[in-house]
């Protein structure tokens, strides 16, 4: 059997015993030995690129310089290498995402145990790859965290960071809303202008770049999670918007006056009594047609 076809028997590890033999009188064996060394040396976890890499080519180019004949079997390894390092800096290098629609809800596990409820309209971007060495994620919309002890713990906003080693807490970014209240544990949240601790009770609110003394919150964990959003002197239009998230609906309220502040609540599971609930308080009519509600005064 010539040179080539054991070496590709081997490599295929299809060699019988006579075959062993003659694959062993090789002048190329040791450089041969040398390169399955390499190979199964080949970690994902532990990759080294340029390491593996370097030391492939020096193999091929010293194989290279004793037998011309044996470089196309080695360059058919090398482009499989590279391929597999391809594949695993592509694989490792890209980023969950979790989403929700209108009037969905999400529950997920984060890699080091932490729970995340996301709620309508909501994306939770994060690497898994390197999550025990760097706990941060980025956050558009609403969710509760219950962090798991361990590193810091940093969820990236539009409108600033919120860093925690271990506890609950809410974070709402919609627009010019952006809101962080602490249900236990301890929690930073960072901004460009102000940087807040909160203690279990304590809520950070800032409202078109205005923040807004909040009073202390007595629930022990955020309303929607129970299907209910409540509102402490909330600016209309919020209540409007978030109305619109839960329903999945368009509400026209072109004449009245969305920064007049609301306190009350409405339920997710019914929209004849969430509509009540936001519309009589403030003595308005509505009417719907389709997805679309239009609200007016009375």
């Amino acid at each position: 059997m010539n040179r080539e076809s054991l070496i590709q028997k081997w490599l295929d590890h299809d060699l019988n015993p006579q075959e062993l033999e003659a694959f062993k009188q090789l002048e190329d064996y040791d450089d041969l030995m040398k390169l399955n060394l390499e190979l199964q040396g080949f970690k994902a976890n532990a990759l080294d690129t340029d390491a593996s890499l370097d030391s492939v080519w020096n193999t091929i180019k010293t194989t290279h310089n004793k037998s011309f004949k044996l470089l196309p079997t080695l360059s058919k390894i090398a482009a499989i290498l590279i391929v597999c390092f391809g594949i695993y800096y592509f694989t490792t290098s890209l980023d969950t995402t979790a989403n929700t629609l209108a009037s969905e809800y999400k529950s997920l596990e984060l890699p080091d145990a932490s729970k995340v409820d996301l709620n309508a309209v909501s994306t939770l971007v994060f690497n898994a790859s390197n999550w025990d060495e760097d706990r941060s994620l980025s956050l558009e919309g609403e969710a509760f965290f219950n962090v798991a002890k361990g590193k810091k713990f940093t969820v990236e906003t539009q409108f600033g960071n919120v860093t925690v080693l271990g506890t609950q807490f809410n974070v709402k970014q919609r627009n010019q809303y952006f809101e962080v209240t602490c249900y236990e544990g301890k929690v930073r949240v960072s901004t460009t202008e102000i940087e807040k601790i909160l203690l279990p009770g304590d809520t950070f609110l800032i409202i078109d770049g205005n923040y807004i003394a909040t009073e202390k919150e007595e629930l022990t964990s955020p309303s929607w999670l129970n299907r209910k959003s409540t509102f402490k002197s909330i600016p209309y239009r919020e209540v409007i918007a978030e109305f619109e998230r839960q329903y999945n609906v368009s509400v026209e309220f072109n004449n009245i006056d969305g920064s007049q502040n609301f306190t009350g609540s409405f339920m997710h599971n019914d929209i004849e009594i969430a509509l009540k609930s936001i519309t009589l308080p403030l003595q308005l009519k509505y009417s719907k047609t389709d997805n679309i509600i239009r609200l007016k005064r009375e």
